[in-house]
């Protein structure tokens, strides 16, 4: 994974600068200080390039940081230093937010509408349930990644949508809104505690790059299997990555992508006569509490969603490098999934496969400019929000052979960097292993997807191993005594 210092050097003419590196708001980590300090650096700490402090303190005799002080995309720059939207966006982090917002509205919400037919919604209520996920995305991604300056990606629960198709049918409509908004709160309130967070960053980085490599390896395979229905495009959109990926890198996936958008498009048979342009609407609903629905959606919702797309949408951005506020995340998607409620959105939360998309040098050699793709995701979330009953019809006309090229080709570095660092380290590969296939299994226990089960089982392994190695270390010890 690229480093902020090999962004600047690819990208001279619009790496930032020396006074570039500094601390966020309380709460997040630069590396100009420990964390707990103040977010305001001291004067003394406001030194040119040729005076920068080590991590020991002590300030450096030349104006390059030593290897230990380069901490990636967590380099975040302070308050007072921060370089303008405008100024730190590019066109690879635009186009990796759209590619975010395609693959995430593309298989995700035709889950969605499973569960309004199988709660036998309206279309109007189905299109503000469209309009609610849409838009809690849009603010959540856009605000959230402009604040903390690194790319949080946030999506509409899909496992959550999946519990809806086989339970929303037993339910009044008002009373599933009332267990969305106590499902909300529940994750809000879980995320005050900061108690998950302190559980995920014990989780070795093998394990979690091995999930990210599991989570991902759907994608790369349905890049391929798309050869029986779109080989061309395939194809073309392939070559075309591998050979701008040689020159620019950073322009790889919008070749590839317009190669197989332009392939695609002159392939007759896509219907575009169910495509309903117009505004939408949002529908309020007045919510109602009965202790069923609490019990049978509000808690199952909230579980499933925490497990299955909050750990690891942490565990993507802790593998790319990044230093979340899980506290922060996690509470304000869960107080967006409690005001979205009323307007039918079941459940906001942090995205964890197409995150990949946006968080890898793919979006921006500098992981400090990757904040951007966060910021475009969430403009074309709203703009999908409120075309929400065109965009039913536009996924429904799409042909899926080009959503699982562009995922494919937009995932591939991304994959390729988590499956090397998964088997790094030697001691840690059979539980990374174990996390892989258990996450590419697909395999879904209890309503919890396989992601958080990859997590559990690659961390009970870790466990095992590890203290079965220091039980052999002590025998060792004491026979040689």
């Amino acid at each position: 994974m690229a480093t902020a210092e090999q962004g600047a050097e690819n990208d001279a003419d619009e790496a930032p600068g020396p006074t570039d590196e500094g601390r966020t708001p309380s709460g997040q980590h630069g590396i100009s200080g420990e964390p707990g300090s103040s977010g305001r650096r001291t004067p003394s700490d406001r030194r040119g390039s040729s005076e920068r402090r080590t991590p020991s303190g002590q300030p450096g005799h030349s104006g390059r940081r030593t290897p230990s002080d380069r901490r990636g995309p967590s380099d975040r720059r302070g308050p007072s230093e921060r370089r303008g939207l405008l100024a730190d966006a590019s066109l690879s982090a635009v186009l990796a937010g759209l590619i975010t917002v395609v693959v995430s509205c593309s298989g995700p919400l035709l889950v969605v509408l499973a569960a309004a037919a199988a709660g036998h919604l309206t279309d109007e209520q189905t299109a503000s349930w469209v309009w609610a996920a849409c838009v809690g995305s849009g603010v959540t991604c856009a605000v959230l990644s402009w604040w903390t300056r690194i790319p949080v990606i946030t999506a509409f629960s899909t496992p959550g949508a999946a519990v809806l198709v086989g339970s929303l049918g037993d339910y009044s409509y008002p009373e599933a809104v009332g267990a969305f908004l106590v499902s909300g709160l529940l994750m809000a309130l879980v995320g005050l505690t900061g108690v998950f967070g302190k559980v995920m960053r014990r989780v070795p980085p093998g394990i979690v790059a091995a999930m990210l490599a599991g989570v991902l390896f759907s994608f790369g395979v349905g890049l391929f299997s798309a050869l029986d229905g779109a080989p061309v495009a395939v194809l073309v959109s392939l070559a075309t990555y591998l050979a701008v990926k040689q020159r620019s890198p950073r322009y790889a996936v919008a070749w590839a992508l317009l190669a197989a958008v332009l392939v695609t498009a002159v392939v007759p048979g896509i219907d575009a006569s169910s495509v309903d342009i117009g505004l939408t609407l949002p529908v309020l609903t007045t919510p109602e509490f009965t202790g069923s629905a609490l019990v049978g959606l509000a808690v199952p919702l909230a579980v499933v969603t925490m497990a299955s797309q909050n750990a690891p949408g942490l565990a993507v951005l802790a593998a790319c490098g990044y230093r979340p506020d899980d506290r922060l995340l996690i509470t304000a998607t869960g107080l967006a999934s409690t005001a979205l409620a009323p307007l039918g959105g079941h459940a906001v939360n942090l995205a964890a496969i197409t995150a990949a998309i946006s968080t890898g040098e793919e979006a921006h050699r500098d992981p400090r400019r990757r904040y951007v793709a966060g910021v475009a995701c969430g403009v074309f979330y709203l703009l999908a929000g409120v075309c929400g009953a065109a965009l039913v019809g536009l996924f429904t006309a799409l042909p899926p052979e080009l959503i699982a090229v562009v995922a494919g080709v937009a995932l591939l570095a991304t994959f390729s960097t988590s499956l090397a660092q998964a088997v790094a380290d030697e001691q840690g590969r059979d539980a990374a292993v174990v996390t892989f296939l258990t996450t590419a299994s697909g395999v879904t226990l209890g309503g919890v997807g396989s992601a958080c089960w990859g997590l559990v089982l690659g961390l009970v392994t870790h466990l095992a191993l590890t203290a079965w190695r220091r039980r052999g270390g002590r025998q060792e010890e004491q026979k040689a005594a």
